[in-house]
């Protein structure tokens, strides 16, 4: 039986290929060609028991290209993955070999594997948060040039509204005029592709049964629905609860020896998305949930406020596990009995 490790760079890979005995039988650093790559791989297939890729942000042409060729391909979480720090020398080579060693010794923390259609409408979900965060950078700058001009705040929502007439009617020098008319237009244009998206979002996942679950939780509303069922994928993915809320970097992450804290471990592992969906629904929740809201207070009183917001996340988090595995909508006296 043969292993395969490839590390995977923007414009080349290097694949390694080696024997239960770890004894390296072909290797090469070879360009970003799916036809080469698989060319170099295609002898060793059909006793190769799998190809390991890094997850790296261009995995998608090089995973989804290997199964389609017939082989069995891992997708390495590499936040989870330490190296040897005793190490003297390391290279691409020796990364990619690290990764065939894990395979063989069936200790490789692996990734899920999501089809490309089911990426493609995810992705879509995360551009529209990167769209947000753009305009809301504009928003605070036009909040900005009128705090130090004229000494008055605006909001968001009247920012929005806001027409290249309105800022001519505020008096504003010529070139903060102009500043804050450049402004304006990148917001009404981000706008437009935000509602395009947001739209197109709704159509593709608003009539899953999931979907409707998602939104019977107090704090999670049609944005949030969206965004923590697609960044959730199959939800038989986890094994128990805690996985998930793991997952969602609900759980504080920490070293003990002898019952004392001696570290944290990697507070990264996990999914920001759904760690950012699930404080914001945290935070919704407090406004519109009395149960939520004591279930805050009480956590406040013998933490913090950003403790307490983070322990109601992770309460929010496990019932929406327990929501799609059970397809049972929401039930507050479970949740904060």
């Amino acid at each position: 039986m043969n292993y395969s490790g490839i590390d995977l760079h923007s414009n080349n890979s290097v694949i390694t290929v080696t024997d239960e005995t770890d004894r390296v039988v072909a290797e090469k650093r070879l360009p970003n060609d799916l036809a080469k790559i698989i060319g170099f791989l295609l002898p060793w297939r059909e006793g190769l028991a799998g190809v390991v890729v890094e997850s790296t942000y261009n995995w998608y042409w090089l995973v989804d290209g290997l199964r389609a060729a017939g082989f069995v391909v891992h997708l390495a979480n590499t936040g989870a993955i330490k190296k040897y720090d005793g190490l003297k020398h390391s290279g691409d080579e020796a990364d990619a070999r690290q990764l065939a060693h894990l395979l063989r010794l069936g200790i490789l923390p692996t990734g899920t594997i999501l089809p490309p259609a089911q990426r493609a409408i995810r992705d879509l979900a995360r551009k529209r948060m990167q769209l947000v965060r753009s305009r809301t950078s504009h928003i605070l700058a036009i909040e900005n040039i009128m705090a130090r001009q004229q000494a008055v705040k605006i909001t968001s929502n009247v920012i929005k509204r806001m027409t290249a007439s309105d800022v001519d009617r505020m008096g504003l020098p010529e070139d903060v005029g102009l500043a804050v008319q450049s402004n304006l237009a990148v917001i009404t244009t981000l706008s437009a592709q935000i509602d395009l998206l947001e739209k197109r979002l709704q159509e593709r996942v608003g009539e899953r049964p999931d979907y409707a679950l998602l939104a019977s939780v107090p704090g999670i509303g049609r944005i949030l629905a969206t965004i923590i069922l697609l960044e959730t994928g199959p939800i038989g993915r986890f094994a128990a609860v805690g996985n998930f809320a793991s997952y969602a970097r609900c759980v504080d992450s920490q070293r003990l020896s002898n019952g004392k804290k001696k570290g944290e471990g990697n507070t990264r592992n996990g999914n920001k998305y759904l760690a950012w969906a699930f404080v914001e629904a945290a935070n919704f929740a407090l406004r519109f949930c009395p149960e939520a809201k004591r279930f805050y207070e009480r956590k406040k009183a013998r933490t913090n406020t950003v403790v307490a917001i983070k322990a109601l996340a992770h309460k929010l988090a496990r019932a929406c596990f327990h929501i799609l595995k059970e397809r049972k909508p929401f039930d507050v006296m479970r949740c904060f009995a």
